[in-house]
């Protein structure tokens, strides 16, 4: 196994191997089986590359902080096939291995692939395993479970042609026999799956959630305590050099192209980006891309009551959870003045999920209180009835502008608890449909250079 040479930089090719962990279900303890792992593989020296399946910012915040190295989202419905190919390229790249999380169930993904895309898949775990050729390695929560256990395995490992489950991680397990009785069944039956480990159940290896997911890493005071942790119940309980056998290289070749094509059209040349605990769901990918073709990428933090660069030609608000920090947020009168002056002078500004909500007219928190926000858009938000809208999104530009022509398409997901008191009027961003083609109507606002939707946008060019 290649390891660092001293001096950041790893002499370990293009073609590094890699591996899935992925579970039966959520909560299964795929997250801390791979965050274990990828801070104990990075103490031990090996350059470990990191990505999360899915449409999943706090996941992958963890990664980066666990295996020091920014992680990167692979989605097989959202994302085209060069967009995929390249991006595993780039995890290869200088990387000695590569370690991927699944999301939900490994066979979890959207109701139905949408026609008409080649290569198209459904976004699952599974999905990205079969076009990859990565090896599973599955978790299994077996708390009050035996011999059961062996049956679950059978059921995933010969479930659909072209998954490999090469290994199996038992979690939650209640003492050394029954660690034996669950190693013995699955040997048993199924013999060309590897039983790599068995963790006990251990309370200080969960994490704290809250309505989107996780406790974002940024707000966790006791990350690295916590890491730590979980490296150590790895490296003892479970056989990290024979998963490391397991993993093998990408089937997919990256496309040769002169100029990659960023995932997303930059949104100017000098790009003010919203950074901090409020603003953090943005995709390294789509940033990475925008500094492929020559923009600058200026972070500021609205938290810190920081606004956009007076020379910044476009303002990006990621999601995230303003509606935690309403109150501070409509007090930051430098952070909303500089909105509103961007704006003024033609700025191109983009507002995703709790972006867009920061550009409308005010924020409900779950106590009923409102909270003044830029007022650049006619949305007035409110979280005191939560309403959960999820799930993958295909859209169509209504208008031309920064993010393309009128009628470009976009692949994007949703998911958030805020209810809409009011939107509009005022023009529609996009024409939307869901994963399974149908219909949802006109979604998001534009107001001249100022524009913004629930969706949180992926990839484009389909």
């Amino acid at each position: 196994m290649t390891r660092s040479n001293g001096d950041g930089i790893d002499k370990a090719g293009t073609t590094a191997p890699g591996l899935i962990v992925a579970a039966p279900a959520s909560g299964c303890g795929k997250t801390v089986v791979t965050l274990g792992l990828l801070r104990h593989l990075t103490g031990q020296g090996i350059a470990t590359a990191s990505f999360k399946v899915g449409p999943d910012y706090i996941d992958a915040a963890y990664h980066t902080a666990a295996g020091g190295r920014e992680c990167i989202n692979l989605d097989g419905w959202a994302m085209r096939p060069a967009t995929l190919a390249r991006l595993t390229a780039q995890l290869a790249r200088n990387s000695a291995l590569i370690v991927g999380e699944g999301v939900m169930g490994l066979f979890d993904g959207a109701p139905a692939p949408a026609a008409g895309r080649e290569g198209e898949g459904d976004g699952s775990t599974a999905d990205l395993a079969a076009r990859t050729g990565w090896p599973v390695i599955l978790v299994i929560d077996v708390k009050g479970q035996g011999a059961s256990a062996a049956a679950v395995l059978r059921g995933f490992a010969g479930f659909r042609q072209g998954v490999t489950i090469a290994g199996v991680v038992f979690n939650r397990v209640a003492s050394a026999r029954h660690r034996k009785l669950l190693a013995g069944a699955c040997q048993a039956a199924v013999p060309g799956v590897r039983v790599l480990g068995s963790l006990p159940h251990d309370e200080a290896l969960s994490l704290a959630s809250r309505h989107l997911g996780l406790v974002q890493a940024g707000e966790n005071a006791g990350l690295d305590a916590f890491l730590d942790h979980a490296a150590r119940t790895i490296a003892r309980h479970i056989d990290v050099e024979a998963l490391i056998d397991l993993a093998r290289p990408a089937r997919i070749a990256a496309l040769a192209e002169d100029a990659p094509a960023p995932l997303l059209p930059p949104l100017g040349q000098r790009i003010a980006i919203a950074t901090d605990v409020a603003f953090a769901f943005a995709y390294p990918a789509v940033i990475d891309g925008w500094r492929g073709v020559g923009a600058e990428v200026r972070p500021f933090s609205p938290l810190a009551d920081e606004g956009p660069g007076e020379d910044a030609d476009a303002v990006y608000l990621p999601g995230g959870y303003p509606e935690l920090h309403a109150p501070r947020l409509a007090a930051n009168g430098r952070f909303i003045a500089g909105l509103r002056r961007a704006a003024a002078r033609g700025a191109a500004i983009y507002g995703e999920c709790g972006g867009y909500m920061v550009l409308g007219t005010g924020i409900e928190d779950a106590d009923g209180g409102r909270h003044e926000m830029a007022g650049l858009l006619a949305l007035e938000t409110s979280f005191a009835s939560r309403k959960l809208h999820l799930g993958y999104r295909d859209v169509r530009l209504l208008g031309g502008g920064p993010l393309g022509a009128k009628d470009a398409r976009f692949r994007g997901h949703e998911f958030h608890y805020a209810s809409v008191i009011s939107e509009g009027p005022g023009m529609s961003l996009f024409a939307a449909t869901d994963a399974t083609r149908r219909p949802l109507g006109e979604t998001g606002l534009r107001a001249g250079t100022v524009m913004g939707s629930f969706i949180h946008l992926i990839d484009g060019g389909i």
